[in-house]
């Protein structure tokens, strides 16, 4: 397979260019909620920046026009840019508004050679102050990366051509779906380039990271991908409507979309599948057929299918318009057809019956609007030395403070613990750890081992000491502000009963009070 990118650089600026008629002065930003969304390349020659308050930025640039965000503007203007391509390739897909994919190796066998075929696909959708850029690889991955540098990878130089791009290639494309955090995680551990993602073993990534690395992995190391448009056999689940009067407005198109949606998604529901590749499917008067198939990474929400399909719909009834054929700017059918589906993704014992992360969400909203946004918490890293101080539990939905970006010394090393106790005060967490010879073992003001642990007691149960690591002074009063609390330490224990030696355990030790406490078991 070869697939053919388009992609447009800043869309939601070119699409507003677009609907002033090109006759936007430059520089130009998109704001939503008062911060820059996108802004164009003169825009960001001033200094402005994605995120910037938008105030900063007109600071920065009193010159600057600023545009509120409308997708619905970006969706309805590249479905009708979209449709100019039907001319030169017959396999074409929407993967998001500002990125485009086709069958090329079709198109190069009916136009007559591959480069042929891509500077047609470039002509077709070139318009007055719109930017695009075409690449063509094996993947349709590897396609969208490429059409970045306007690169034509050659057939089997995909890997090669991945190896030497950074890792945060993967999350400047939205159409990639990749997992920022992991992303992250990946850079601080020091891969820096696809080439060296594509190097660690596929079991390795699987283990530490699970889907959303091996989704990366299998990005950096160009593994095969789906074909572009192929007939997929599906269930038929397919939806469609017949409206008494032909649809030209678009609040009718709208409402004939949400209608739509919400009997495809009750359909898939039934089925407990997810959609990935929807074909909207429209007659107009005259007999006239158009469709158009849009691509996700994500499984499609009945919010976002209903967007796309009034994105569709506007794009084909302005096209109309624009055209000036009287009587035939109306739709008088319309038809939803999921071309490829997929399994939900668990999300856990609590939505264990196959719903999506998506009704996962919408229970817990209406959970924190009957008894407050306090009711439903979830974890997030905040940055710290200890195990519990790491994490704050914050209110879902919610952001947390951004994590500290100074080293802690004497910080927890990794792996770190899996479950926390009841506090250094909780009478659980008293454990004695002695020597061989039977005498406590003790920190001294050095922060060394009095002796070396031999065997160690938590409650009624006594363990043999296999290993240790440690102690880590702890200069900072983490659980109070006491001064006999400040002087502390911690140690890794790992011991087994007696006679039992399968039945290992780990501890996390702390040194206070001239004392052992189990802050954490591993």
């Amino acid at each position: 397979m070869r697939v053919a990118a388009l992609w447009f650089p800043d869309w939601p600026v070119q699409a507003a260019k677009l609907e002033f008629d090109d006759e936007l002065a430059e520089p130009i930003a998109i704001a939503a909620q008062h911060r820059v969304k996108v802004c164009s390349q003169e825009a960001r020659r001033a200094g402005i920046r994605r995120g910037m308050r938008v105030r900063n930025a007109q600071a920065a640039a009193p010159e600057l026009t600023v545009i509120e965000d409308n997708p619905d503007r970006d969706g309805r203007l590249f479905a009708s840019l979209a449709a100019s391509l039907d001319d030169v390739a017959a396999s074409v897909e929407v993967l998001r508004p500002g990125l485009v994919i086709a069958d090329v190796e079709a198109a190069a066998r009916f136009h007559g050679s591959e480069d042929t075929a891509l500077e047609m696909l470039v002509d077709a959708a070139s318009r007055r102050g719109i930017d695009a850029f075409a690449g063509a690889a094996d993947e349709i991955a590897t396609a969208a990366i490429a059409a970045r540098t306007s690169r034509v990878v050659p057939p089997g130089g995909s890997a090669q051509f991945l190896a030497g791009h950074p890792l945060r290639v993967l999350t400047a494309e939205p159409a990639l779906a990749a997992d920022a955090e992991t992303v992250t995680t990946l850079g601080q551990l020091g891969v820096a380039t696809l080439g060296d993602l594509a190097a660690i073993p596929p079991a390795a990534v699987t283990t530490r990271f699970g889907a959303a690395g091996m989704h990366l992995h299998r990005i950096a190391s160009a593994a095969p991908d789906r074909r572009v448009a192929p007939e997929l056999p599906a269930a038929d689940l397919a939806v469609a409507i017949t409206p008494e009067d032909p649809i030209e407005r678009v609040d009718a198109a709208a409402f004939a979309a949400r209608a739509l949606a919400a009997g495809l998604h009750e359909r898939l529901k039934a089925t407990g599948r997810n959609c990935l590749r929807l074909k909207v499917v429209a007659e107009l008067d005259g007999g006239t057929r158009v469709e158009r198939v849009w691509r996700t990474r994500e499984a499609l929400t009945e919010a976002g299918t209903a967007d796309r399909v009034r994105w569709q719909l506007d794009g084909w009834l302005t096209a109309q318009r624009t055209a000036g054929a009287d009587g035939a700017a109306a739709i008088t059918s319309l038809i939803l057809e999921p071309l490829e589906l997929s399994e939900p993704d668990p999300v856990g014992e609590l939505w264990a019956d196959g719903s999506s992360t998506d009704g996962a969400r919408r229970v817990i909203e209406r959970v924190q609007s009957q008894l407050g946004i306090d009711a439903v918490l979830q974890p997030r890293f905040v940055g710290g030395r200890g195990v519990a101080e790491r994490i704050r539990l914050v209110p879902f939905g919610e952001a947390a403070p951004a994590p500290a970006e100074h080293a802690w010394p004497g910080a927890v090393p990794a792996p770190l613990p899996a479950r926390l106790g009841g506090g250094i005060d909780h009478p659980a967490s008293r454990i004695v750890l002695i020597s061989a010879t039977g005498t406590p073992v003790a920190v001294t003001a050095e922060a060394l081992l009095s002796a070396k642990p031999y065997a160690l007691a938590w409650g009624d149960t006594k363990y043999l000491v296999t290993g240790w690591a440690g102690p880590w002074p702890v200069d900072g009063g983490w659980w109070g502000s006491a001064a006999n609390h400040n002087r502390a330490a911690r140690l890794q224990v790992v011991g087994h009963p007696g006679g039992r030696e399968a039945e290992v355990t780990g501890w996390l030790l702390v040194w206070t009070r001239r004392s052992w406490r189990v802050e954490a078991v591993y």
